[in-house]
């Protein structure tokens, strides 16, 4: 009776915990992007770039890697938009943003675009990722309304990871929750 009474006790901590794990929030990855079963991590990755040639310092153009080299990202010619706090939904006062940044998109039918989620640093890194891929995913498919085409765009999120602003104030906590689209240069023909 006991092992019986010890086998149901283990099993249930096992399910619970289980259920404490749980799955993995699905990656947001990018179109034509390769199922590779293992990816070297993003500071990895921006290591193994090559050094720009002589003469030339390259701006940096993602969040990323402006983060990581210390600088403030690049200028786009698409703005920004903001988020209330622990929403993804678009807000009244980014949708002009928005409709302004899908008609310079229509003008630039070459254009690609990464559309990267921010959060601010409130809730759990997970749950910052995911917030943030919302993010992304929001305004993606909102200038996909706007008759902008979908394979134009890539979504990332970067979560908490890459503030811009790091004081303790609603303002600033305001000017991390974003999303931020990166004019991606285009890729030659082959």
């Amino acid at each position: 009776m006991d092992g019986r009474r010890n086998v149901m006790l283990y099993g249930t901590m096992s399910l619970f915990l289980l259920f404490l794990v749980g799955c993995p929030p699905p990656a947001t990855t990018k179109p034509g992007a390769s199922s590779a079963p293992a990816r070297p991590s993003q500071a990895a990755a921006a290591k193994e770039k090559p050094a720009p040639a002589a003469g030339k310092t390259a701006s940096p153009r993602t969040s990323l890697e402006a983060f990581q080299a210390g600088k403030a990202p690049a200028q786009s010619a698409l703005k920004e938009v903001y988020f209330d706090f622990d929403k993804y939904d678009i807000r009244p006062d980014a949708r002009p943003v928005l409709r302004a940044d899908a008609d310079w998109l229509k003008k630039n039918p070459a254009a690609r675009v990464e559309i990267e989620g921010h959060a601010d640093e409130r809730g759990t890194n997970a749950y910052n990722l995911a917030l943030g891929a919302k993010r992304a995913q929001a305004v993606k498919e909102y200038l996909v309304t706007l008759g902008v085409e979908t394979r134009r765009f890539s979504t990332i999120s970067y979560g908490e990871e890459v503030p811009v602003c790091r004081e303790k104030t609603e303002e600033c906590l305001q000017k991390n929750r974003r999303a931020r689209l990166v004019v991606m240069s285009p890729k030659p023909a082959s």
